[in-house]
């Protein structure tokens, strides 16, 4: 898996924190917040409490390093990225937060954008599924949520087809991982990983080591 950084363009040979069971929040944090995105938040925090999977967002951790290094490393370490969107928000943070969305799709992440029914979402992303916060918003957010561990099933299921492709099957047994957080997961991993180092090169072997040592 190389993965190339956003900071400098160079490949990443950091070891990040891996974090099942967790969603990246991306919304406005600073200033002056409006009472309609903290009540987004906290709906969906509850509702995610049910499936527990934790809600974090880019002030969750404290670095002392680049800020979009920080955003960047989280993302690679969650399995789900959720954005909130309301009409009060500045164009300046929409444009992070769509910035932050595209980072989430480009890794192959589970993603959904949750709207206020009078935000515009602008032409280039009119294809994007969005959730609009609503009477009906819990129902639509536990579609998106089971759909998710729906997606689990199936990259298990690809890493057993792909068996012959041992660093492939991998990334897939880790892509499960962090959406259930199951134990078995990692420990399929890790037989994947020992069974085939050969054909792990140092730069996959790194990245394989630091999944499977990760807490």
């Amino acid at each position: 898996m190389i993965l190339y950084s956003p900071i400098n363009g160079e490949v990443l040979t950091d070891i990040f924190k891996y974090m099942p069971r967790h969603c990246f929040l991306m919304t406005q944090l600073g200033g002056e917040i409006s009472p309609r995105t903290i009540e987004i938040r906290n709906s969906l925090s509850e509702e995610l409490k049910k499936y527990k999977i934790e809600l974090i967002d880019a002030n969750a951790q404290t670095t002392g390093g680049d800020f979009l290094d920080k955003i960047w490393k989280q993302i690679l370490g969650v399995p789900i990225g959720i954005a909130i969107l309301t009409r009060e928000m500045s164009q300046t943070t929409v444009a992070n937060i769509y910035y932050e969305l595209g980072l989430f799709d480009s890794l192959g992440k589970e993603t959904i954008v949750i709207k206020t029914e009078d935000f515009d979402i602008p032409s280039d992303s009119i294809r994007t599924e969005y959730i609009k916060y609503n009477y009906i918003f819990n129902e639509k957010l536990r579609e998106f949520i089971n759909n998710v561990f729906e997606r689990k099933v199936h990259y298990t299921d690809m890493a057993d087809i792909l068996s012959n492709d041992p660093i492939l099957s991998f990334d897939y047994i880790r892509r499960a991982y962090l959406i259930s957080g199951e134990q078995s997961l990692k420990n399929k991993a890790e037989d994947i990983f020992k069974s085939n180092k050969n054909s792990f090169n140092d730069h996959d072997a790194k990245f394989a080591r630091g999944f499977l040592i990760s807490k």
